[in-house]
């Protein structure tokens, strides 16, 4: 049989874990549509089941640090001999496969080695699986000693009052503890509302709650005063000693906590420019904006009648230019900063209160996304590094989820992983301990600072060597997996051949005959890798092989696992350090040939639909292989805004980009910080930054699709006139069920009555396909990403406080399995995955596209610029793999420029200068088809002897004065407010004329191709630079040069200029009438040309001191003969006067 239910892990725990639920009385039921794997409990399991469930052994491969998870991370376990039933147990040592036509298969994995259970410390509850503050000596239940906690005492009084110690029944039976003030409901979530009456799916499990100012009718006041050791309210004239932890006042008694501070303490800050700066940029603005005006009226006015046609092109040229440069200025003019307040969130979400006694986290989940495709271009031990960062990062372990996305399917990356899990369990708990800055070991090992500062603890030098021995193991065997994985599969594949052989002959074959014999890769168990071959057989292959989830981490529990003193077995102290890991997952969705997997886009839409089976976290973290997470406390500062006033209209927020490895001087303007540090600060002055593809938080529901329950629609011109709509209207129902209802505007309309609300819930399937788990997982975790009631405005929806201290139920096998059917090839057909659901298919740069449809619903964003660097990654320091990876975001914005995205066709939603950023970035490639142009224009001059003025009049030269004086202050102005340096903005000017001369003329010749001729565009995967050996030079890639087509338009500009300066000035000094002043403004903007296109120069002549001084000697003669060819060629009509040099 085949039942229906809920796969988000809160709302299971719920059910299980919490008898106060309204719903704990209901059958566990789950959910299973999407694949062939049927649940059935043990009472129901059929063979059926069995011979779908295929259990057999599979090895990690053995490391001395690698053992079986702890009793809250543990594998299933086999019972006897006899074949694994499919019901609720910890997974974390299954691979589940599936996919197109195939069924889903789960492959336990054992160890062959055994971890002991962490020591207990003297004062934690001695019964199995239990982690709690044991009762006290002097109060002991029982004389036989025998630690137990208070909850586990109650347990054992209502199943026969005996002690599990000694056995003997307990000479007292009390329900009291004069020790420990904190009841049995104490340790329960207190009673909280329900979710009733949803519409899109009534079976969600979250703890029913109440309102102080609005009970239910069959509220108890009195018992819940007597349970929960309340009071009567907060004015009284003595408040309870032993109170919610709140601290202690005078004579010994706390003073009442002050929930409405509380409450009303932001915990962001937007810090406005100063207007000591701002005001005058603004002003500069105009000014130049005017100047630019004035020059261009006079450019047109006075045409050069000697040279029309370099008159009209450098007309043309400087029009567009003036375009472009006021599209890129206008979304400046608002730039801001914001801080976060780290201790109110604190404060707020993991304080004790009345609904959350025990101070649990009260945060909502976030599901962290690592994308990877390739592990010869990105090594696994980037991605190892910046997993280790994200386990070890400083929020709620419970809260975490990570996955592990490999599209290439490789057991390199799979067994990496592997080995990147056993590390974290030593990792992580040495991060915790000593407040470890960076989490990235590798990042951490290689600073060049004192690592001993700050450091008070005696035991850290001696635990950290013993990490960094461990490390070093570690890397080790990272970079042996291949080897290894190679060794292995053709010893198998080599038996595999005798094999068939042998039943060849014993079929009546002769040796001669030959056998094909698939090579397969193989797993160290002996079994098949389900994923990719290295040989590319069939099924097997990069585009075409099976889905795989493993979880390699299970979730953890609820309450902290502290470990145990140094010994044999553990190489450090962690009897005061919390031991737990978050959960973990490898993902690979399944490839068929036939199907358009959409590269990243399609596996980040493939991991959303996971996690919202697997832990359904409200919130996203997206980010890159090799981006780790630099600063621990990262995600909490990005979950100020999402959970501050107002944070439900955020759809996400955006962390700028850091990179390491980039060599001093920057050459190619890696850092990028003039887009980082002053656009994306203006941009957040508006409507909120771009998605940059890495390093960004997003709102679950806003990845659906959703709109955000309130919105501003701008009319007239300039978008001036503001109509507010308020989208998520809740259906009228009666004061006790306000703020229980989740109505999810999936057009972004207004749900007016039943009937709408009853088509919409219809049209989900289509929408987002046929799971059902899925589907039944999208209001759970709306209702978890909303504000607190308290921070709600009238008619808002909001969580009562404590409803998200819930601990996870574990994962079990149905689940992986309805995840494992998400993941396949077909899933997305017929659905609106791509199209307005999730990432946004059809461009290479999917992450602008996604990030433009969710404000263009209507949505903000914000951007966090944190006093410590939130992430830090690599980029290509190599100019051929800087200009590819420049085309390929070129090559995205042409194609958005094409396509429905342009923000030409934007909504009313969206603020005009927004709408202004946005044109640009799908303008900007074109501007270089006029700098080209310009570029030649200057050399065009010098040879024929003529200017774009017919003379260099006053006029013009107060002008182009004016214009350049106005750029120079701007610059300035933007160095002040952004705090960036003069260096980082003059590397930014010479690489927007380097790639607007090499890579943006090629992205547009592209993006035409594709709109007119319709011809596919590929791009190859920028390879991440590893970590550089000792002794290696760090920045040796940056003196490769590597041949590019894109080098042919940049080189010829230099070389066409240098020669026009040369045969310009031959031809002024042997001219019987020299035109000195011609000859200097040609000069001087080829001169402007060259200064721009140094670094391109300075990239192909390699590495400093290594190019061959016959190289300049015969560049310098090749430029003298073309001189003189030129001069005989074209040979001046007299002689006279020619040495004398006269100004006009």
């Amino acid at each position: 049989m085949r039942s229906m239910g809920l796969t988000s892990p809160v709302p299971r725990a719920s059910i299980a874990n919490n008898p106060n639920s309204p719903l704990s009385n209901r059958a566990n039921r789950r959910a299973s549509s999407g694949g062939k794997y049927s649940s059935m409990s043990k009472d129901d399991a059929t063979e059926e089941a069995n011979s779908e469930f295929v259990t057999y052994t599979v090895h990690i491969p053995p490391t001395p640090d690698h053992h079986p998870m702890s009793t809250s991370q543990t594998s299933l376990a086999e019972e006897g001999s006899t074949a694994i039933k499919p019901e609720r147990s910890y997974i974390s040592g299954t691979i589940f496969t599936g996919g197109f036509n195939s069924v889903t298969r789960g492959h336990v994995i054992e160890c062959s080695t055994e971890q002991p259970e962490p020591l207990k410390l003297g004062l934690v509850c001695g019964m199995k699986g239990c982690d709690e503050k044991a009762i006290k000596d002097s109060s002991a239940p029982c004389e036989c000693g025998f630690k137990i906690c208070r909850e586990c005492y109650l347990d054992c009084v209502g199943n026969g009052g005996r002690c599990p110690g000694c056995k003997e029944p307990y000479k007292e039976v009390s329900d009291t503890d004069e020790d420990d003030p904190n009841s049995e409901a104490e340790d329960q979530a207190l009673p909280l509302r329900s979710m009733a009456d949803v519409k899109l799916d009534k079976r969600l499990s979250l703890v029913k709650s109440f309102k102080a100012q609005n009970h239910p009718s069959d509220f108890d006041h009195t018992r819940w005063l007597f349970e929960t050791k309340g009071t009567y309210g907060y004015g009284n004239a003595v408040w309870p000693k032993d109170g919610y932890g709140v601290g202690s006042g005078i004579d010994g008694f706390e003073q009442p906590p002050n929930f409405g501070e509380r409450s009303r303490r932001p915990l962001t800050r937007k810090v406005g420019v100063s207007a000591a700066i701002l005001s005058p940029y603004r002003l500069l603005i105009m000014l130049r904006l005017v100047a630019l005006g004035f020059f261009l009226t006079w450019r047109i006015r006075h045409p050069n009648r000697e040279a029309m046609w370099l008159w009209g092109m450098s007309t043309v040229c400087e029009l567009w230019f003036a375009f472009s440069w006021l599209l890129d200025q206008l979304p400046k003019l608002c730039p801001v900063n914001r801080v976060t307040d780290l201790s109110v969130l604190k404060e707020r979400f993991e304080s004790p209160n009345l609904r959350n006694p025990k101070g649990r986290s009260d945060l909502p989940g976030i599901d962290v996304f690592v994308s990877t495709a390739d592990p010869e271009k990105e090594p696994p031990l980037v991605t190892a590094n910046t997993i280790l960062s994200i386990l070890a990062v400083d929020y709620p372990v419970e809260k975490v989820a990570c996955y592990l996305s490999d599209d290439g399917g490789s057991l390199l990356t799979f067994e990496a992983l592997a080995e990147t899990a056993s590390f974290a369990r030593i990792w992580v708990p040495f991060c915790r301990k000593h407040g470890i800055e960076p989490r990235n070991p590798e990042a951490y090992f290689g600073q060049k600072r004192d690592f001993l500062k700050n450091k008070v603890r005696l035991d850290f030098v001696r635990e950290r060597r013993r990490v960094k021995r461990e490390y070093d193991e570690f890397k080790v065997r990272i970079n042996s997996l291949l080897d290894s994985i190679r060794r292995r599969s053709d010893a198998y594949n080599a038996h595999e051949e005798l094999r068939t052989k042998k039943k060849q002959m014993e079929m009546g074959g002769t040796l001669s005959e030959s056998v094909k014999v698939p090579k397969a890769t193989w797993m160290s168990d002996g079994s098949h890798w389900p994923g990719t071959w290295a040989s590319g057989e069939a099924d097997h292959s990069r585009g075409d092989h099976a889905g795989i989830i493993q979880a390699m981490l299970a979730p953890p529990n609820a309450e902290p696992v502290y470990g145990a003193e140094a010994d044999g077995e553990n190489l450090f102290d962690t009897t005061e350090v919390d031991i737990r890991l978050p959960m973990l997952v490898y993902v690979s969705r399944e490839k068929r040939s036939g199907y358009d997997h959409n590269k990243k886009a399609g596996a980040m839409n493939a991991l959303v639909r996971t996690s919202a089976i697997m832990s359904n976290g409200p919130f996203i973290l997206n980010l890159d292989c090799d981006h780790y997470i630099y600063n621990s406390k990262a995600l909490r500062e990005g979950m100020c805004f999402m959970l501050d006033r107002g944070g439900d209209r955020i759809c996400y927020v955006q962390f700028p980009q850091r990179f390491e490895g980039i060599d001093p001087n920057d050459r190619y303007a890696n850092h990028n910080t003039v887009f980082f540090d002053v656009s994306m600060r203006a941009l957040d002055g508006l409507q909120g930054p771009m998605y940059v593809g890495t390093g960004c938080i997003f709102r679950r529901t806003a990845l659906y699709g959703f709109s955000p329950p309130r919105a501003t629609e701008h009319h007239g011109w300039f978008g001036r006139k503001k109509i507010k709509l308020f989208l998520r209207k809740p259906k009228k129902a009666s004061k006790k069920e306000e703020d229980e209802v989740v109505v999810l505007p999936i057009n972004g309309e207004h749900n007016d009555d039943d009937e709408d609300a009853d088509i919409e819930s219809l049209l989900l399937p289509k929408r987002f396909g046929n799971s059902t788990s899925l589907a039944a997982s999208i209001p759970i975790a709306e209702y978890q990403g909303r504000l607190l009631q308290d921070l709600q405005g009238k008619g808002n929806q909001g969580r009562p406080a404590g409803s998200l201290a819930v601990p996870r139920e574990p994962l079990d096998a149905a689940t992986v399995a309805e995840a494992i059917s998400v993941i396949s090839c077909f899933y997305e057909d017929k659905t609106e995955w791509g199209k307005r659901v999730g990432w946004i298919y059809g461009s290479v740069t999917e992450d602008v596209v996604t990030g433009y449809r969710m404000h263009n619903r209507g949505w903000r964003s914000v951007y966090c610029v944190t006093k410590r660097d939130a992430f830090r990654g690599t980029a290509p320091i190599n100019l051929t793999d800087r200009l590819h990876q420049v085309l390929r975001w070129a090559t995205g914005s042409v194609e958005i420029f094409f396509s429905r995205n342009n923000a030409l066709f934007a909504s009313h939603r969206m603020k005009f200068l927004q709408r202004v950023a946005y044109f640009n970035v799908g303008m900007y490639p074109f501007t270089s088809l006029f700098l080209i142009v310009y570029c030649f224009l200057p050399a065009v001059s010098l040879f024929t002897g003529q200017f774009i003025v017919q003379a260099l009049s006053v006029t013009f030269l107060v002008f182009l004065l004016a214009i350049t004086i106005t750029l120079c202050l701007l610059a300035i102005l933007e160095i002040r407010w952004s705090g960036i340096t003069l260096h980082d903005w003059w590397r930014n000017e010479q690489f927007w004329l380097i790639g607007g001369t090499s890579a943006h003329p090629a992205a547009v010749l592209q993006g035409l191709l594709k709109v007119i001729a319709g011809v596919d565009i590929s791009f190859t995967l920028t390879s991440k630079s590893a970590t550089p050996e000792d002794g290696d030079d760090e920045f040796a890639d940056l003196y490769v040069v590597k041949w590019s087509f894109l080098m042919v338009p940049p080189i010829t500009i230099m070389m066409v200029n240098t020669i026009a300066i040369a045969i310009g000035v031959a031809r002024t000094m042997y001219s019987p009438f020299p035109q000195w002043s011609k000859l200097v403004g040609g000069v001087f903007f080829s001169f402007w040309v060259l200064c721009h296109l140094y670094p391109f120069a300075k990239g192909l002549m390699g590495r400093r001191g290594k190019v061959p001084t016959i190289v300049f000697v015969w560049s310098g003669l090749l430029s003298i003969i073309i001189s003189l060819l030129w001069v005989y060629i074209s040979p001046p009509s007299g002689r006279q006067d020619y040495m004398k040099f006269q100004f006009p």
